[in-house]
């Protein structure tokens, strides 16, 4: 059987083979694959893909010296403009701006050269950067939107490598740290990339088959899921099948027994995960849509591949693959007082003060979530900042007066002249120009006198849309406004249905009502106190001046479904020795003492795998890292440790009300087991 199931992969892998290695052409980091799917900002790159040319590439080339600009400097200015616009099909002739006070000058550059939109814009933006630069202290940068996009596309396009390598170095240290063996940690390690290999097939197949958006966030993300929940499956398995070798001589009746013992917590709790995930798919956000199936793909695979493979594998390997601390059959464990056994008589002797302690912690963790940092704007995405990004801030501190962002407008071509007139009249614009017309359809280019995202342009951008009906207001402002609005909208109407379905999931598998609640409150607590710890350390640790507004329904998402997760394991170890006829308060310390190393090792592995994503580039992934990493060893450590145990302790039998388990055993007759969910 075990070479059945290894045959079987083999030949599973050749087939996935070509599609695992498409993916990365099927992914994009264009604004439409982030954006809202009925926003504004949406419309307006949807059309602009219409247009003659397709959608524009706008950026700005800043000439700078501090000192003011020489002849020669405004000279050697003209002239790189020139090869620019010889080389390339620009929208209209560069026109220079001075600034007011002789240090900057400025070139807004448009380009709609046919081609594949990000390789054109990408290929643009260099050849720009390479024509122009400044010699003897003027310094020359391109900035702009497409400018910012191409810089913003080449993090997300370094995710795939750096950080595959990245998560199979801790996951790759921290097996060594836990098994204690020079190559069983090696074995979870091979099977959790073949999942991800797998993965990346399914996730193809997914975009092919349904147009499932696959950006460099929820492509990496997804790596992320197969290893952290991988690996975490793995040792949970690796672990009950020790147990086993102990009991029976046959590994491969060793590897059965440990199936049927973690084989139902391990396939209920992925199927939590998952189910938390594809609620994602009710969100109006692109990017999150998008990940909710990706991610669900991610866990499925990785479950796949820690259910089939890696058992046939290590039963192939046999006992040696555990050398040295091989598991002879008829030994019996070394007894040691282990830390959760520590933990769990604390739990055990004062439950209700332990549970009220941890209570008033997460609480007083929470409270850091006022300090967040508000809205993120476009140039603070960046950990490190490239040029674009200085290129803006020149702009912004030589041109007070006005912004260097476009603000477009998509209007009915038949209506063209009447809508330039009613945007030149409005407050806050400078100037409008209309530009390409095609399909039916006009653009408009305008000019807002303040600087890109502050609450004054936010204005204008909400003026211009009450006043145009029938016209659609986009650009890089317009699209962040819209990113905000989404993301609350997006807030109210998943985060209740992960609530439910994640509840009525656990209701179902653990056959009570009470046990459910307890796990859903505490990883909603988790949350909170993770979001809080985040809103201590962004602005005044790591200097960020913003948080992504799509930060809290994320890190909600998958706190929720990878929190519930290890509720299960412990929960269902709690079911299985209270099935056994344990008292209550026995069943959770033992469930505790036997279930906390692993659950310990697979929340520092998740832990970790989602860190990786804090030495990404952007902003918005090492917000999301952080807050996810913080709220697993929060929530392996705290909650399902004492507050979870103390909880269980404290109610006792209640726990398990309404279900049989609730109700005390009738004295002088032996309880039948029921099988465990």
């Amino acid at each position: 059987m075990p070479l059945l199931v290894l045959g079987l992969w083999v030949v599973l892998l050749a087939v996935a083979g070509p599609f695992a290695a498409r993916l990365a052409d099927v992914q994009h980091n264009r604004a439409t694959d982030y954006l809202p799917a009925s926003a504004d900002s949406t419309q307006v790159a949807k059309l602009q893909d219409r247009l003659p040319g397709g959608e524009s590439t706008e950026l700005v080339l800043v000439y700078h010296r501090a000192g003011g600009l020489t002849a020669a400097d405004r000279t050697t200015a003209g002239r790189q403009v020139a090869t620019i616009a010889h080389r390339h099909t620009l929208s209209t002739a560069p026109r220079g701006i001075p600034s007011a006070d002789g240090t900057t000058l400025m070139y807004p550059v448009s380009s709609n050269e046919p081609g594949t939109d990000e390789k054109r814009r990408d290929a643009f933006v260099d050849d720009v950067r390479q024509v122009a630069h400044g010699p003897g202290g003027l310094t020359v940068e391109a900035g702009g939107p497409a400018a910012l996009a191409t810089d913003a596309s080449g993090v997300y396009a370094s995710l795939g490598g750096p950080l595959l390598y990245t998560t199979v170095a801790v996951v790759a240290i921290l097996l060594i740290l836990i098994y204690r063996s020079p190559l069983l940690w090696l074995v979870p390690l091979v099977v959790a990339g073949i999942g991800d290999f797998l993965a990346r097939a399914a996730a193809y197949g997914l975009n092919q088959a349904f147009g499932t958006t696959v950006s460099g966030q929820s492509a990496g993300i997804m790596t992320i899921l197969v290893f952290g929940a991988g690996t975490d499956y793995a040792l949970l398995l690796v672990s009950r099948y020790r147990e086993e070798l102990r009991r029976h001589e046959r590994p491969y009746d060793a590897m059965r027994a440990a199936l049927r013992g973690c084989g139902p917590a391990v396939l209920a709790s992925s199927g939590t995960v998952a189910a938390g995930l594809l609620c994602l798919l009710a969100a109006d956000l692109n990017s999150s849509r998008g990940m909710g199936p990706l991610g669900t793909v991610g866990v499925l695979c990785a479950l796949a591949a820690m259910l089939t493979l890696l058992p046939a594998v290590l039963v192939l390997l046999g006992r040696r693959v555990f050398w040295p601390l091989v598991p002879a059959h008829g030994s019996t464990p070394t007894a040691r007082r282990s830390l959760f056994a520590a933990m769990g008589s604390s739990a055990g002797r004062r439950p209700l003060t332990v549970l009220a302690s941890g209570a008033v912690l997460l609480g007083a963790l929470a409270l850091g979530v006022l300090n967040l940092p508000g809205s993120l704007k476009q140039l603070d995405a960046f950990v490190d900042r490239p040029d674009s990004v200085t290129a803006m801030e020149t702009v912004a501190r030589a041109y007070p007066e006005r912004s260097a962002q476009p603000i477009e407008i998509l209007t009915p071509a038949g209506r063209a002249d009447t809508t330039l007139a009613a945007v030149k009249g409005t407050r806050g614009v400078v100037s409008a120009v209309a530009g390409r017309t095609g399909d039916r359809w006009t653009e408009i280019t305008v000019t807002a006198s303040a600087p890109p995202q502050s609450a004054a342009e936010t204005a204008t951008i909400k003026a211009l849309r009450h006043r145009l009906p029938g016209s659609y207001v986009g650009g890089p402002s317009a699209q962040q406004l819209d990113l905000e609005d989404t993301d609350a909208r997006d807030r109210l109407v998943v985060v209740p249905i992960v609530l439910l379905s994640v509840l009525l999931i656990l209701i179902v598998l653990l056959r009570s009502l009470v046990a459910p609640l307890i796990l859903v409150a505490a990883v909603v607590a988790v949350w909170g106190a993770a979001l809080g710890v985040g809103g201590l350390v962004f602005g005044p640790l790591f200097g960020f001046h913003g948080t992504d507004p799509g930060l809290g329904l994320l890190s909600f998402v998958f706190l929720v479904a990878l929190g519930v997760d290890y509720g299960i394991f412990l929960m269902h170890r709690m079911r299985e020795e209270s099935l056994r006829g344990a008292e209550p308060a026995a069943a959770a310390l033992t469930a505790l003492r036997t279930t906390g190393g692993v659950i310990a090792s697979a929340g520092l592995v998740l832990a970790a795998t989602f860190a990786v994503l804090t030495n990404m580039g952007l902003v918005p992934l090492v917000e999301l890292g952080f807050v996810i990493a913080v709220g697993v060893l929060l929530d392996t450590f705290l909650v399902r440790t004492y507050l979870v145990t103390s909880a269980s302790v404290a109610l006792g039998r209640r726990v398990w009300w309404p279900g049989r388990l609730s109700k005390a055993p009738s004295a002088g007759r032996e309880r039948v087991p029921e099988p465990v969910a």
